[in-house]
């Protein structure tokens, strides 16, 4: 399989987002030639600044593209642009590649392989991990899914976007690593919040914990960052809240489906989505506030003086 080239490849880029924005904005200024779409046409707009083009439907982008990356909020989102007579299946071009790197269900991926593969097209599910910030700067990682020949012809893309990449196996592998590792950042929020949460209510200064917790063996680097935010009370979206929230589903969804026990994932679903459900555009790490909020209040729901 040949290697994709800024010479021979015009790259087409599906869902211009928090993540998507950024990678695009980098494949730009790398030196590929890429065309955008989005729902929102204004998004795939604002590449033009740095040499992008906008397409104007999905089977616009797949006619003139001969690889594809796409980076949607959800399972429908991500099926309703491939399939169908007017998504991307359909109007490919035979021979051309897929790179989802959409967070969903692994059997979602097992499906784009499979209508691709009907279709001549050949589809890896490339899963990031990693804040906007990681993608500003090309810090990501990637777990990929799919045939390994592709996955190595696409190095070249790999290389701009991710500081780290791994192939994990055959289709819905990479889909199932995401949730493996985000299993991991969302419990370890949780724990983190409840932590907090205790020192505040034993009597520590906030700031000051939170400072010396950031320097322990214990927090994870993804979570480091997120101390120091939460220091200055910024909760602005990096991974925003409802995300994490979609992806907690993915995870207890799965578990389900091969019989995993997770009561640490299940609880932390519970106050991951009462604090998505307040309605504002946060961050993960606003589940603090939700344990903090819980560490001013007594058993019976008063606050305590």
């Amino acid at each position: 399989m040949k290697p994709i080239t800024q010479e021979n490849d015009r790259l087409g880029f599906i869902g211009v987002g928090y993540m998507g924005r950024p990678i695009a904005r980098r494949l730009l200024e790398s030196g590929f030639k890429l065309t955008a779409y989005d729902r929102d046409p204004s998004k795939a707009g604002e590449l033009i600044r740095y040499g992008g083009t906008v397409a104007q439907s999905v089977s616009e982008l797949s006619s003139t593209c001969s690889v594809v990356l796409s980076c949607l909020p959800s399972d429908e989102a991500v099926l309703d642009i491939y399939k169908g007579p007017d998504g991307f299946f359909a109007n490919a071009r035979r021979g051309s590649r897929v790179i989802d790197l959409s967070t969903v269900y692994p059997e979602t991926s097992q499906e784009l392989s499979r209508q691709g593969s009907e279709h001549r097209v050949e589809v890896l599910d490339v899963t990031i991990s990693g804040s906007t910030p990681a993608a500003e700067n090309g810090l990501l990682t990637l777990f990929a899914g799919g045939g390994k020949e592709c996955f190595d012809a696409a190095e070249s893309i790999f290389r701009v976007i991710a500081k780290k990449y791994f192939y994990l196996g055959p289709s819905g592998s990479g889909a199932t690593m995401k949730l493996v590792v985000n299993t991991l950042l969302g419990i370890g929020m949780q724990a983190i919040a409840e932590a907090v949460a205790l020192g505040e209510k034993a009597g520590l200064d906030r700031n000051r914990l939170l400072d010396v917790l950031s320097q322990t063996a214990v927090v994870a680097p993804a979570h480091v960052g997120k101390l120091q935010r939460a220091m200055k009370n910024d909760y602005s979206p990096q991974f925003p809240i409802r995300l994490m929230n979609k992806d907690f589903g993915l995870i207890l969804n799965l578990a389900a489906a091969v019989g995993a026990r997770m009561p640490a994932a299940g609880a932390a679903f519970e106050i991951n989505a009462r604090q998505s459900d307040e309605g504002a555009e946060q961050d993960f790490s606003a589940v603090i506030l939700q344990m903090e909020k819980h560490a001013h209040l007594g058993s019976n729901g008063n606050e305590r003086t």
